[in-house]
């Protein structure tokens, strides 16, 4: 079989260590290295001096990540593949076996490319899915707060659609302080829940066990730790220009349509 890339090298990754299978013409050798980042640069140093012009890789979990991040940096050519697609044949397996294979299939054009993005994306698929997390837990306890005040019979869930919206947010300390005053609290609301006066003057009424008022300061003071998460993060997405963090719609295809000036960036926030 044609020989495409006369000098190479596998790279069989782990938690640990990376194993290493270096191919120049008339020469082959193998060696270990520990996965701490001044022992991967001496591998990126050893691979360089060898004359080694390109490596591959399996995306194995996330170790490859640190390793690639290294490795784009140099003149290297870097092959991330998915290890579907560099099976070996069946038999007993070793890590230098595996980095041989690797190298091997290398060395003969064999191994197809999977697509990784660019430095920024890469970070921007880290930040977002995690301020994605951040929304759903304080929309969970959201949730709960609701349920305990259900649980007292206060029927304020049932007049407002969101119980720490702008428009009721002192609403549930009062409740947690004792005030029993149902028209004093009603006279909290703000905004449009002002129309709801005559609905919020018997909502608040019910009987909240002081181990209610305990989950409910509890609940209470993890949301303020997520909203003092997740105001800042937001920042950081946006300040690189980054997605609007509007809601999302159905399809590419129809998000397009009516939006047209999205960029990737910004398809990136809505879809990840």
């Amino acid at each position: 079989m044609d020989i495409v890339h006369e000098r190479c090298a596998g790279l069989d990754v782990h938690k640990k260590t990376v194993v290493v299978c270096a191919i120049t013409p008339g020469h082959k050798e193998v060696r270990t290295f520990g996965t701490v980042t001044r022992q991967l640069l001496q591998m990126i140093d050893w691979l360089i001096e060898s004359g080694v012009t390109h490596v591959a890789m399996e995306s194995t979990g996330s170790y490859w990540k640190p390793l690639f991040n290294l490795l784009e940096n140099t003149d290297l050519e870097v092959l991330v593949a998915n290890p579907r697609y560099m099976r070996a044949v069946p038999g007993r397996k070793t890590d230098v076996k595996d980095a041989e294979w690797i190298a091997d299939l290398l060395c003969h054009g064999l191994l197809r490319a999977s697509f990784i993005p660019s430095r920024e994306q890469r970070e921007l698929r880290e930040l977002v899915p995690y301020r994605k997390v951040l929304g759903q837990e304080r929309a969970r306890m959201v949730n709960r707060v609701e349920k305990v005040l259900e649980g007292g019979n206060i029927k304020l869930p049932s007049v407002a659609s969101e119980v720490l919206s702008k428009s009721s947010p002192a609403m549930p300390e009062e409740l947690i302080a004792g005030n029993q005053d149902a028209e004093a609290m009603a006279e909290l609301a703000q905004s449009r829940m002002r129309s709801k006066l005559h609905l919020l003057s018997e909502a608040p009424v019910g009987d909240l066990g002081e181990h209610q008022k305990y989950m409910l300061t509890s609940r209470l003071r993890l949301i303020d730790q997520l909203d003092a998460e997740i105001e800042p993060h937001g920042h950081v997405i946006r300040g690189q220009g980054r997605g609007p963090g509007t809601s999302r719609c159905r399809s590419t295809r129809r998000v397009r349509r009516r939006r047209p000036w999205l960029d990737g960036y910004q398809m990136l926030w809505w879809w990840t």
